[in-house]
């Protein structure tokens, strides 16, 4: 794969933060709108891999406090069902480049993608 996975929703300035930095640094993305197309069970098991199916949840974001989530407990699939059809209870960005990820803001991550992304295209 010699690009990176941004999956967000248009009007994130979060997932437009992870767009932009990578279109000025010259590396090809391919932007997922989770309100267009949900993640798949794949995709989103690699990131829960990481991070965990809690920690990908924005408990700070009004989606979150209105779903109730902070009082409600739920089995995972009922979760994955929730944030399939409400993917502003996650924190965006989640990014991807071959078997790197990331949530949120993180540059630092992004920077480990940009350059793992240059090293494949010169190979």
């Amino acid at each position: 794969m010699k690009l990176v996975q941004i999956f967000g929703v248009k009007n994130s300035s979060a997932a437009r933060a992870a767009e932009r930095f990578f279109k000025e640094r010259g590396v090809p993305i391919q932007y997922v709108d989770l309100k267009q197309k949900a993640l798949a069970p794949g995709e989103i098991k690699r990131f829960i891999d990481k991070y965990k199916l809690s920690g990908m949840f924005d408990a700070e974001s009004k989606e979150y406090e209105a779903s109730g989530l902070k009082y409600m407990r739920m089995s995972e699939s009922d979760l994955l069902t929730k944030i399939e059809k409400e993917p502003k209870l996650l924190k965006l960005p989640l990014v991807r480049h071959a078997n790197l990820v990331s949530i949120g803001h993180d540059e630092e991550s992004w920077k480990s993608m940009a350059a793992a992304v240059k090293d494949a295209a010169r190979k």
